[in-house]
Parts: C-alpha cells; structure tokens; sequence
C-alpha cells in the first residue's frame, strides 16, 4: 500500500533563501513538516514555466511569473492585466501537469485567489477534491472587487475544507463564501531559541522585520520615530528596520533623516530565517505598525523566540492580546499612537512579558498546531493499493 500525494498550490514560495518570501518560508517549512507523513507535491512560482525540482520527498512544478509577484499585481489597475493573465496562465498549466498522472489526492490551495482558482480547474478536470487556505489579501484585498469576489465566492462554495490563518478573516471569508472556515494559523519553522535574556530597563533595541508596504505601515513607524524626542532616543540603544518592498525609497529617506538626526537606527535588507532569528533575539521588542493585518508570521517568530510586541491593534491582535498580555499596543492606526506606544515600552520591563509570550508561543507550533490539522481533516489522504 502507497499514499496518494497532497498537491499544494501557492503563489509564494521560496526560489532562494534570502528572507524575501516569509509566507513562502512558511509553505516550503509546512511541506518539509507533511511530507514526513506523506507524499507532497508543490505548484509554485519560479522563472521557467514547467521547471522540475525535486528531493526531500517534495517534488516542485515552477510556474513561470512576469518578474513581478502577484502581491504587487491588482485587478483594478488595467496595466497589470497582460501580466496577471500570463501568470494565470502558467499557473493553471502547471497545476494540471502537477496532477496528470492521476497520484494525487487532494489539492490544498495557498492561498484563496489565485491557487484556489486553479485548485478548482484540477478539481473540473480530474475529480481531484481540493482545500483553500485563506490570507487576509484574499478576503480583505481581493474580496472588495465585485469581479473577484464572485470568483472567489465559487472557489470558496466549491472547496472540501476552508482554512483561514485568522480569527477575524475566518468570520469574514465566511460572511463572502457563505459557509465556516477553520482558523489554522502560518508559522515556521525556526530552529532554534532565544539565547540573549531580554533587558528589563532601558536602552532597549527595537525590531522592523517585514515588507515595505503601506499595509504594514513602514512609514507611520519611521513617522513615529521621528516624533520622538532627545529624552526618549537616549534610553533606546538601537532600532533596527529591516525587510524590503514598494516604499523602499521612501524607507531609505526617513531612515536617512533619522541617522542625520544621529539616532541609532540601522537599516538592513531581507533576513533569511537564520538572520531573522538572531535579529529577533537581538530585539528587547518587536514593532509591529500594520494598517492592515491578521496573524502575521513574524508574530508567531516573535512570541517562538520570546520578543514581547509593540502593535497597532489591527485584525487579530487585539484579540491575541486579550488572551495573553504580550506587549504593548497603540491606541490607534497613527504615527502619533504608535510613537505614545513606544514611550510606554521606554518605562516598561520588557522582560516582564516572557510569561504571556511563552505561553503565546505554544500556539503556533508547526507540527502539532498545523501539519497534524490538516492530516486528521483531510481524509481523502489515506492509503490506497496500486495494481
């Protein structure tokens, strides 16, 4: 007896580790973690249309892309049609040939739109049952365009299981595809623990670890930074911004005025998982400015390696922070309520948090939290004979 593989499709997923893909970190560790137990395949995006990887138990069809991800591609700006088009294209292709030769079970789309989409063709095509993983992209971004959202709605009706990596996104993707989805949160794998005690007085040193995004609000922290005065930067030792995305000449200017102003503000690009790590376990906090969020991974990395938040309380954090007290947060989505936030860190003890981040922590184990979910809902993977 043999297992049928599980299919996962996604649009982010790890071509180079160099950090610039954290939810494709988390994919690629979410395959490693289920291919232990079964047969994993994977429909990801690369720059040859059809290009094969394989080892580790984990064989990889790469979709060819248009050189930018479909993160920064909109269906409302008609510029990005001729790409967003061709991508879907190869996606779609290659998701078939994933699929050909009739050994997969069950397709698991990361995330709702567009892999869900494709899932769907696979499922049209050959009776292959799929799965929908949903980010807040999905419903939050993509859920708003009324074309999109009537795609989206039928992705959704049509899927065996829906998965959700929020609290919040989980009661509205079900409010838009009109049944209930599960909350199954996106972590990695990180190898290791916190070895630097956290201070429990100032000078603390703060951590930006993310794209340089408007939803993740990179500017309203470099604006609240600059809110800060002479009194405040003397009891920080160092604030350390690291990441890349769309707003990196604006990221390279505020950060130049800080340094200019002689604050001790450093500014690095992508971290890979070891870096992120050792960057975190530099950190007394966390900085967490998003408009928009729902869990992110460098949260789950956070409360893992024991680094107490400072938030905006957007999405699932308010919630998350109810449950455990793992830092502080602003009183609002502006550079003025993080800036205050960050004051009260200036007169708190960080160390004090440790207790509600462990135990946070143990929330977002890979193994028992995610990989053993999606193996005890997804029954269609059970061993099967082969004449």
């Amino acid at each position: 007896m043999s297992r049928k593989a599980l299919l996962l499709v996604t649009t982010s997923y790890p071509g180079r580790a160099d950090g610039s893909e954290a939810a494709g970190a988390f994919v690629a560790d979410l395959a490693a973690q289920l291919s232990d137990t079964i047969p994993v395949r994977v429909v990801a995006p690369g720059v040859a249309n059809g290009a094969r990887e394989s080892g580790n138990g984990i064989d990889v069809w790469r979709f060819a892309t248009s050189g930018r991800p479909l993160s920064l591609l909109s269906p409302a700006r008609p510029t990005d049609w001729p790409a967003i088009v061709a991508t879907l294209r190869a996606l779609h292709q290659q998701t078939l040939a994933a699929v050909s030769d009739g050994n997969v079970a069950h397709t698991l789309a990361l995330w709702a739109l567009p892999s869900g989409w494709a899932a769907r063709a696979a499922k049209r095509e050959h009776g292959i049952p799929y799965s929908v993983w949903a980010l807040g992209s999905d419903i939050w971004t993509l859920g708003r365009l009324p074309g999109t959202r009537q795609v989206l709605r039928s992705v959704i009706r049509g899927a065996a299981h829906c998965f959700a990596d929020g609290l919040q996104l989980c009661d509205d993707a079900a409010r838009i595809g009109g049944r209930p989805f599960d909350f199954l949160p996106s972590t990695r794998r990180l190898g290791r623990k916190r070895i630097r005690p956290l201070a429990s007085s100032p000078p603390y040193r703060f951590l930006f670890l993310g794209r340089w995004h408007p939803n993740k609000g990179i500017d309203l922290l470099l604006d609240a930074l600059a809110l800060l005065d002479d009194a405040a930067w003397s009891r920080i030792a160092e604030v350390h911004i690291a990441g890349g995305g769309p707003m990196q000449d604006l990221v390279h200017a505020g950060i130049a005025r800080l340094q200019a102003a002689a604050r001790p503000v450093r500014l690095s690009g992508y971290l890979d998982r070891d870096a992120a790590g050792g960057a975190l376990d530099a950190a007394d906090w966390l900085l967490l400015p998003s408009r928009i969020e729902s869990i992110p991974v460098v949260f789950s990395d956070a409360m893992k390696l024991g680094c107490p938040v400072i938030s905006t309380p957007v999405g699932d954090l308010p919630r998350l922070y109810r449950e455990h007290p793992v830092g502080i947060m602003a009183d609002g989505v502006t550079a003025a309520g993080i800036a205050r936030s960050i004051l009260l860190s200036l007169q708190s003890d960080a160390s004090g948090f440790s207790p509600a981040v462990h135990a946070m922590g143990a929330r977002f184990d890979l193994k028992t939290g995610v990989a053993d979910l999606l193996l005890a809902t997804l029954q269609e993977l059970t061993p099967v004979k082969h004449a």
